[in-house]
């Protein structure tokens, strides 16, 4: 074990308790840290563990009493994510407030949603111009001037805290913009910095890693090695020239992202979202995408922060197979050590197949499959988030039923690209790879659903079919445990922004359709008796009202498949000691019969709805019926 410096850094006294609770922190998570650093960096790991420490230690010494008592709180409430209360939602500053003074006004809206965690898209300093929706990050220590300053980020997260929610901001750890100071001084020959980056002299070890290299955008930036002139060499750019991939084998790499890190925490940011965490280490003959050593990486960042600020929890962005998924929550040796969060991909593009093919068979097939994830880990579930949909289909998922993977994937993006019969779907295709013919979609909730088309065509019997449609969407992530998460203007059930095209930098990538500006003349009409805004919004304040009153929905809980008694419609089951959580979504726009031997089966012919407050009501046949798209969240206690 490396020598642990513990001295103060900073002027101010520092109370014998204060000094014990740093101390007791660090017995705790120092293994952790040690565990991580030496398979990474060899005989270098002790001495970066004590560098690391200072830098906990100044934090720590540095942090408001505010902050601290933050700490203590979630020390004793480790759960406070899975706690069925928590409700999320995103959006990015500018279109949803303006800027974060702005923010703090809508911090009712939010509250009377029931939101308790609330995700702002990238608003640290991005290069000038295109900058990949601002993950093409130039200073970590700065905000976009457009947004306001580090003070206004403070003054938020303050507001927020004082009206019991979390801040999540994205941290990009695989990338920095060209123009970073990083960037900066390795072009200027720096020899510190150039090592900072993965740079070669000619394309012998490019060509070698892209034989086995897939291509993020390949319609806009093809390839993944940059060749730059002031740098004299090749720069490992995965997603686009003018991001520079980082060098992780680096320790000064980690150092500086260590640093970055607790001085977000110790500006109040509750959750980091790890952004492109997939990627940060590099293989030669791999894919480059979820390397052992990036569990180690990020095992070490949650030690060090835990040791200094453990009221941050950490979201692994790590959009992969499901098979790899659950290693960003934590197994092997890594079991509850890595991210807290991580998001549930393939339940929001199970969500979306079950509407098309009215059929809830694959869905079953794919999720029920699934290993437990850690049980002090949590689910972030989705209808839809910032980025497009990719047709996350497992051929061996599809095969199991005798589909082919490869066949459903196309469907469902001409199905939601509303070029399939009988879809009223209006998203668009995004990124459509000739050679692969692989597509995927962009759209908001309500234009992929149908409720846009309905709109359209004032038909009340359209419109409700398809709000109820939403509903039964939104019900899927809130009763499955977890963080459920709202994409701003989905609330309100607002369509694509139609001139998405126009805005400078946004023309060529249609994600920019399903970001809109939250529409306020729409909220105003949420409270206006028969407007969809009202329909949609308070199906939503309902589902989070009654969520957060039934502890069945705990994140520590496991979801189980029930039967498949009708291939449209699915039955989710969760134990909690309290009692037994079945839901039961006819995913259909018919209405359908569960068997009254399968409720008794299950044990829930005498439960409650939670959502009407009824018992549950017997049918022609002795059997539940289900209108098209109705929703039952049955419970035994």
């Amino acid at each position: 074990m490396p020598a642990v410096t513990v001295t103060p850094t900073s002027s101010a006294p520092i109370s014998d308790e204060r000094d014990l609770m740093f101390r007791a922190r660090l017995h705790r998570w120092l293994p952790d840290v040690l565990d991580g650093l030496r398979p990474l960096y060899d005989d270098r790991a002790d001495a970066l563990a004590d560098d690391l420490i200072d830098l906990a230690r100044a934090a720590y010494d540095a942090r408001s009493p505010e902050l601290h008592a933050r700490d203590l709180e979630r020390l004793l409430r480790p759960d406070w994510l899975q706690d069925p209360s928590m409700l999320g939602y995103a959006a990015y500053t500018e279109r949803f407030a303006g800027d974060l003074r702005g923010l703090i006004d809508e911090i009712p809206y939010l509250d009377e949603l029931g939101v308790r965690y609330l995700h702002l898209m990238p608003l640290l300093r991005p290069r000038e111009g295109d900058n990949d929706g601002g993950y093409a990050v130039a200073d970590y220590r700065a905000v976009r001037p457009d947004l306001g300053s580090m003070d206004d980020l403070e003054a938020l997260t303050h507001a927020l805290h004082e009206a019991g929610m979390s801040l999540t901001l994205d941290l990009v750890l695989n990338h920095v913009a060209r123009e970073h100071d990083w960037a900066a001084k390795a072009r200027a020959g720096d020899p510190a910095y150039r090592e900072y980056f993965h740079v070669f002299a000619d394309r012998a070890m490019p060509d070698a890693y892209e034989a086995s290299l897939p291509e993020v955008f390949p319609d806009f930036a093809p390839g993944n090695f940059t060749w730059d002139d002031e740098l004299g060499g090749w720069v490992w750019t995965t997603f686009n020239e003018w991001q520079w991939d980082l060098n992780w084998s680096n320790p000064a790499v980690l150092k500086e992202f260590v640093s970055i890190i607790l001085d977000l925490a110790n500006r109040g940011v509750d959750v980091l979202r790890l952004d492109a965490i997939a990627f940060m280490w590099k293989r030669l003959g791999t894919d480059c995408q979820g390397e052992p050593e990036v569990h180690a990486v990020t095992q070490v960042l949650r030690a060090i922060t835990r040791i200094a600020c453990p009221a941050v929890a950490f979201k692994a962005e790590a959009i992969v197979a499901p098979t790899k998924l659950l290693a960003y929550l934590g197994s092997g040796s890594h079991t509850g050590k890595v991210s807290d969060l991580a998001y549930h991909n393939s339940l929001m593009v199970q969500i979306w197949s079950m509407l098309a093919a009215r059929d809830v068979r694959l869905a079953a097939q794919a999720l029920g499959n699934l290993p437990p994830k850690p049980p002090t880990a949590t689910w972030l579930t989705y209808l839809r988030c910032h980025d497009d949909i990719g047709w996350a289909i497992m051929d061996e998922d599809a095969g199991a039923l005798g589909l082919s993977g490869h066949g459903h994937r196309s469907f469902l993006a001409h199905w939601y690209a509303g070029d399939f019969p009988g879809s009223t779907a209006k998203g668009l295709v995004f990124q459509y790879n000739p050679a692969t013919d692989d597509r995927r979609t962009s759209g908001t909730a309500a234009s992929l659903i149908g409720l846009d088309a309905a709109e359209e065509s004032a038909d009340p019997v359209r419109i409700a079919s398809a709000a109820a449609a939403l509903r039964l969407s939104h019900s899927l992530i809130m009763s499955w445990g977890g963080v459920p998460v709202i994409w701003s203007g989905d609330e309100l059930g607002q369509a694509n922004d139609r001139e998405w095209a126009s805005e400078p930098g946004h023309e060529d990538d249609n994600r920019w359709a399903h970001r809109p500006r939250l529409d306020h003349d729409r909220a105003t009409t949420r409270h206006t008796q028969g407007s969809v805004a009202a329909t949609v919004f308070g199906d939503l304040v309902e589902l989070a009202r009654v969520r957060a009153s039934l502890p069945h929905l705990h994140g520590s809980v496991e979801t189980a498949i029930g039967p498949i008694d009708d291939p449209g419609i699915l039955v989710t089951v969760r134990d909690h000691p309290i009692g037994r959580f079945v839901g039961v979504h006819n995913v259909t726009e018919r209405r359908r019969a569960w068997p009254s031997w399968r409720a008794r089966e299950l044990d829930v012919a005498d439960a409650v709805d939670a959502l009407t407050g009824s018992r549950l009501e017997w049918g022609e046949g002795d059997q539940v019926w289900l209108e098209p798209y109705e929703v039952l969240w049955l419970t035994t206690n």
